[in-house]
């Protein structure tokens, strides 16, 4: 049947019922988020954003209830999905959002496509990699990776992306969400050297809906972070980087088939880890212990 974009579907939504089916790479992901409700008798409460893009640009789609455990893990950031029946409505004016890697690509913020269990059932289908022509005219998936040397001139909040070999792991800790909340966020802290500083990048990684990952940060895999946050504002003046809403986590054993592989970046780190000797760089691994950060001024009088 006849495709349509995203593009025609912003102009046109609110004059129809049913559209046609769409076609679209996902560009970002974002963790899944649980909204239930004590009051509340709802079977699924889940719901996960992402963006999806197409040759007329980029909009957000959401992966409602029962849809989340179903298709959530399968829907990577590269994959690209063929959609029917879904549902489209005015944005949600209050999530988040990422930074694209492609700073041109025009953003539809209007409206979002929904991906239902049932009014309508959304029909999903994923289209493997190697059946994917290149006159469809979807976009790459394009990444803005970091070195380490160049962190220190970065903004508060800029975004960006990370490769690095680990050196130190905490152990998990948990922070209140919210103050006398019984919702905790889990988060350990992480460096990771690149080889272009002698200063590791510091990581506050949260969860990010990937526990079999989150649990197997180790000292000497390769680390690659998304979409994380520079962060400079704080009392010890020290720069770290911090996971967003729409951050990815991946380690050894992960990497294969990422689109980040192609980047020339993360092609330079390997290069860099090819030349170095694995036994010197175990003499410089830490695991585990409380990590205090950010340290605490050296004196009273600079609080």
């Amino acid at each position: 049947s006849k495709l349509t974009n995203l593009g025609h579907l912003e102009m046109t939504w609110r004059s129809r019922v049913h559209f046609h089916p769409l076609l679209v790479r996902i560009l970002h992901k974002s963790r899944l988020k649980y909204y239930g409700k004590p009051e509340k008798k709802m079977d699924m409460p889940y719901q996960a954003y992402f963006e999806v893009a197409d040759g007329s640009g980029m909009m957000s789609m959401v992966l409602w209830n029962s849809l989340c455990p179903k298709w959530y893990h399968s829907m990577k950031v590269g994959t690209v999905l063929l959609l029917a029946k879904y549902a489209i409505k005015s944005s949600y004016p209050f999530k988040t959002h990422p930074t694209p890697g492609d700073s041109q690509m025009k953003r539809f913020a209007t409206i979002e496509i929904c991906l239902n269990v049932r009014d309508p059932p959304t029909e999903i289908s994923i289209i493997p990699e190697e059946m994917v022509k290149p006159e469809w005219g979807l976009p790459e998936v394009k990444y803005r990776f970091i070195t380490r040397s160049e962190l220190d001139d970065l903004p508060h909040n800029h975004s960006c992306d990370v490769i690095g070999l680990v050196t130190f792991v905490g152990r998990a800790e948990r922070a209140r969400k919210r103050e006398h909340s019984e919702d905790f966020w889990l988060y350990r802290w992480a460096h990771a050297i690149d080889g272009t500083s002698d200063q590791p990048f510091i990581l506050e990684l949260f969860a990010t809906s990937q526990p079999d990952v989150f649990e197997r940060i180790h000292p000497m895999t390769y680390l690659v972070c998304t979409q994380m946050r520079v962060m400079t504002e704080n009392p010890s003046r020290t720069v770290y980087l911090t996971t967003s809403n729409e951050s990815q986590i991946f380690i050894k054993g992960w990497h294969k088939g990422q689109p980040y592989t192609k980047d020339a970046k993360v092609k330079n780190f390997i290069q860099w880890m090819e030349s170095q000797s694995e036994a010197d760089q175990i003499k410089k691994t830490v695991i585990g212990g409380y990590y205090p950060f950010p340290r605490p001024p050296d004196s009273f009088l600079k609080y």
